[in-house]
């Protein structure tokens, strides 16, 4: 499943179009690396998403839209951590 697509239907944002936009951005990392939106997400690999103030970094546990609909966890949380607005670390 695309990533875009994954970021959304696990509620991770709200918008297929803001991920994209996140994504294009850098904020979004598959395995440590830089993607695009049209990237490829599997169980078992790592997300890390530097929002405004906080990261969150989470393992794919299942990239099946239909089961992550019918209520299936979609991610574990590895780290969630809070940064401030003048943090260069991000």
């Amino acid at each position: 499943m695309r990533i875009d697509k994954y970021l959304k239907i696990s509620r991770m944002v709200k918008r297929r179009t803001v991920a994209q936009e996140m994504i294009q951005a850098g904020v979004v990392r598959l395995n440590g690396r830089p993607i695009k939106p049209s990237s490829v997400v599997r169980v078992g690999d790592v997300i890390e998403i530097a929002f405004p103030r906080r990261i969150l970094k989470v393992e794919v546990l299942c990239d099946d839209e239909i089961m992550v609909k019918k209520g299936k966890e979609a991610y574990a949380i590895l780290e969630e951590r809070s940064v401030s607005l003048d943090d260069s670390t991000i």
